[in-house]
């Protein structure tokens, strides 16, 4: 009997899996129907940063009412480890063991487009057959940087209301699995529990425990299995008016759901709909703050470092409540 419902089980999830799974064609269907190019105009270089606009920065600051903060930032890892192959790197210049120095100095070093650093992925950071965010060629971007789409065009930073989707938490688990799928039935089931509706201009974070799955069984490469985001979400984020999306890892589940795409939700996001991303986010504090006020949005501010032609950012955002 036992036997026979664990085949059972296994043959339901093969079932849902196969459901879940989205062809080529379909993917390429979404690409164009979820497209944001030329909305803000064919010169844009923000995308759906767009929607924070003055007024919603207005509203914004209106969610403090304490005046606490939390970082959403991970420390930066400087060990070695099966989701940190670049470590970042300090090395100190100048120190007090010397005694003519006036000033302790140090250098920092880091390829940030990776696995553990806390960072923004701007919509330089990556193509789909040939063009990237607006319909600018590949070929923008080249050995100098980004000649469009580059990060310094959210040099004045972000200013916006923040909300966290806790899915753990909403079902009722520390963390979620390997290759756990979340769907936009999650964020709507997140919603409704919550009491709250995502709107035009938030930013939205989506936990999925990582950092806690991290703390209890030991780090490993999310490049091959994470919990994540359907790539279906992306219709979830434009039907809102989502200006950023991020989470405590690359937001995808992995692997990819797509045929042929590996990394399905970039796509939708950066290139389609001109969404920038926060990835590797430390949503653990933020989880414990926001479930203690029973509150799930906040004031975020957020600032990229402004490198010409780069195509992102190491950051430390903020949550205010």
């Amino acid at each position: 009997m036992q036997t026979a419902r664990a085949l059972g089980a296994l043959l339901a999830a093969a079932t849902l899996l196969a459901q879940q799974r989205v062809g080529e064609a379909e993917f390429d269907q979404w690409m164009r129907e979820l497209s944001n190019w030329g909305k803000w105009g064919k010169s844009d270089q923000r995308g759906a940063v767009n929607l924070i606009t003055p007024a919603k920065v207005r509203e914004a600051a209106a969610q403090v009412k304490e005046g606490f903060t939390v970082s959403l930032s991970r420390d930066a890892d400087l060990v070695k480890s099966e989701d940190n192959r670049q470590p970042f790197g300090h090395t100190m210049t100048s120190t007090g063991a010397d005694p003519k120095a006036s000033f302790a100095m140090d250098t920092y070093t880091t390829s940030y487009h990776g696995q553990s650093l806390t960072h923004l992925d701007s919509l330089s950071h990556t193509f789909y057959k040939g063009k990237v965010y607006n319909g600018y060629a590949r070929e923008e971007i080249g050995a100098s940087g980004a000649r469009q789409l580059a990060v310094t065009a959210f040099k004045d930073g972000f200013t916006a209301r923040g909300v966290l989707m806790d899915i753990p938490r909403l079902k009722g688990v520390p963390y979620l699995e390997l290759s756990a799928t979340i769907t936009p039935e999650d964020l709507d089931a997140w919603e409704k529990q919550a009491r709250m509706k995502v709107g035009t201009g938030d930013v939205v974070f989506v936990r999925t425990g990582r950092w806690a799955r991290r703390a209890e069984k030991g780090a490993w490469d999310i490049g091959p299995a994470a919990a994540g985001m359907h790539p279906a979400c992306a219709r979830w984020f434009h039907d809102r008016g989502v200006a950023m999306v991020g989470s405590d890892g690359h937001g995808e589940r992995m692997p990819s759901l797509v045929d042929g795409v590996e990394f399905p939700l970039h796509q939708l996001l950066l290139v389609a709909m001109g969404t920038p991303m926060f990835d590797n986010c430390d949503l653990e504090a933020l989880g414990q703050a926001a479930a203690a006020r029973r509150r799930w949005t906040f004031l975020l501010t957020a600032s990229p470092l402004p490198v010409p032609g780069g195509t992102g950012s190491p950051l430390n955002p903020i949550a205010v409540f």
